[in-house]
């Protein structure tokens, strides 16, 4: 199992921020490879299940496992065919603008392989 942590720092307010993560129907929106997103519900509360689809044609199923608006912090799994990954997400306010950070587990390989076009999404979930 591998863990790595990532961070994004953006003039886009927290606030802001962390309602882009609220609303799944929201993520292609900062997401450049999701292509849709398919949920049982149209805001992240413990519980809500859905599939994530990339632009690319590949799903993959998850389960949000925790929320906490206060702390703008949300936990969840996500499966695709054989892989899992568990990911953990935190907004905070830097005076100017948001800081948002992502922590991965998985398999070291999958763990490499998402880093990339996930650093590139936290950049475009920070901005304006």
């Amino acid at each position: 199992m591998a863990v790595l942590t990532l961070r994004a720092r953006g003039p886009a307010a927290a606030g802001v921020v962390w309602a882009r993560y609220v609303f799944p129907a929201r993520w292609p929106t900062w997401s450049p490879y999701i292509g849709a997103v398919r949920a049982d519900g149209d805001r992240i509360v413990p519980g809500l299940r859905g599939t994530v689809v990339s632009r690319l044609g590949i799903s993959a199923a998850f389960l949000v496992e925790s929320v906490d608006e206060e702390e703008r912090r949300w936990s969840w799994r996500v499966r695709s065919g054989p892989l899992r990954m568990r990911l953990h997400h935190a907004v905070s306010d830097d005076g100017g603008g948001a800081v948002t950070t992502l922590r991965l587990e998985g398999p070291a390989p999958v763990v490499a392989a998402y880093s990339l076009p996930a650093r590139w999404a936290l950049r475009r979930l920070v901005r304006r």
